[in-house]
C-alpha cells in the first residue's frame, strides 16, 4: 500500500468514526468522504505548508479536511477528536483558527474563491513564494460571486491560483444538472482558466492532474467524484448530504474499509 493510499483509507475511518460518535447531531458526512483523495494527494505532495495556502470554500467537507490534516501530521489526534465538541476548535464547518492551519471561515458556501483570489493577489504584488488552493464543490458554483471572483482572477493573471473543485454532481437538494446545469468545462475555460478534467478518485489521476505546468491565468480541476464515496450505501445519495450513524451502519461503513491498517 502507498503512502497516499493509507492517508486515504486512514481519512476515511476517521470521517466515519467522528460522525458516529457525534451521536444524533451527525455531521456532513459525504460530501466529506468524496473530497478524500483530492486533499490526500494534495497535502501528501503538492502543497508547501509553509508558503502555500489552502481555504476550503466548500465548508460541509470540513470534517474530511481535517481528517486529511490529520494523515499527514499536521493535526493531533486530540486535536481532531475535538471535532463539534464545545470548546474545539474543530467545529463542523470550519472556523479561522490560523494557528492550526484553518484561514478561512467557511459556513457560508460561494465566497471560498473571492478570499484566495485576494490572498493570490496579494502574494503576487509582494513577490511572496507559494501558491493559494481553494476547494469547492460543484454546488455553490451556483454562487454569483464565485464567477465575479474567476473573471477578476483572471484579469489579474494570478497564475499563483488553483481551484479545486469537487465535482460530485450533488447538493443538499439533490442533482446538481437538475437544479441548476452547467457545463464546468467551457464555463471555467470561457473565464481564462486553464481547465483540467480528471478522475476526483484515482491517485495517478490526481497526481497528474496537480502536476500539469502552471502557465500564465489561473488553474482550475474539475475532479470526478461520488458523494459518500468508500461506503456503498452511502454513495450518490442525498439522504446522507449531513446524517448520523447508529451503530450497525457505522459497523458496517469501517467492515468496507478493513483491508488498512486502523487509525
Amino acid at each position: 500500500m502507498s503512502n497516499i493510499e493509507y492517508i486515504v483509507k486512514n481519512a476515511r475511518k476517521n470521517i466515519l468514526r467522528l460522525t458516529y460518535e457525534a451521536g444524533r447531531k451527525g455531521a456532513h458526512i459525504a460530501p466529506s468522504l468524496s473530497l478524500v483523495e483530492a486533499l490526500s494527494v494534495l497535502f501528501a505532495d503538492n502543497f508547501d505548508f509553509q508558503n502555500d495556502k489552502f481555504i476550503l470554500s466548500k465548508g460541509h467537507g470540513g470534517l474530511g479536511y481535517y481528517s486529511v490534516l490529520h494523515s499527514v501530521h499536521q493535526i493531533t489526534r486530540e486535536q481532531l477528536d475535538s471535532f463539534e465538541k464545545n470548546g474545539g476548535d474543530f467545529p463542523g464547518q470550519p472556523s479561522r483558527q490560523p494557528g492550526n492551519g484553518i484561514l478561512y471561515s467557511s459556513g457560508s458556501l460561494g465566497l471560498g474563491l473571492s478570499y484566495g483570489v485576494g490572498h493570490a493577489w496579494s502574494m503576487k504584488s509582494l513577490n511572496k513564494p507559494g501558491k493559494v488552493v481553494v476547494v469547492l464543490g460543484d454546488g455553490e458554483l451556483n454562487e454569483g460571486s464565485v464567477w465575479e471572483a474567476a473573471m477578476l482572477a483572471n484579469q489579474q493573471g494570478l497564475s499563483n491560483l488553483l481551484a479545486v473543485v469537487d465535482w460530485n454532481g450533488m447538493q443538499s437538494d439533490g442533482k446538481s444538472q437538475d437544479i441548476l446545469y452547467m457545463d464546468l468545462e467551457k464555463i471555467w475555460s470561457s473565464f481564462g482558466w486553464d481547465v483540467i478534467v480528471c478522475d476526483g478518485h484515482d491517485i495517478a489521476d490526481l497526481q497528474r492532474a496537480y502536476a500539469q505546468e502552471e502557465g500564465d491565468v489561473p488553474k482550475v480541476i474539475l475532479a470526478k467524484t461520488v458523494k459518500g464515496k468508500g461506503v456503498s450505501y452511502m454513495e450518490g445519495l442525498r439522504e446522507w448530504h449531513h446524517a448520523h450513524l447508529d451503530e450497525k451502519q457505522y459497523e458496517a461503513a469501517i467492515r468496507e474499509l478493513e483491508d488498512t491498517d486502523g487509525v
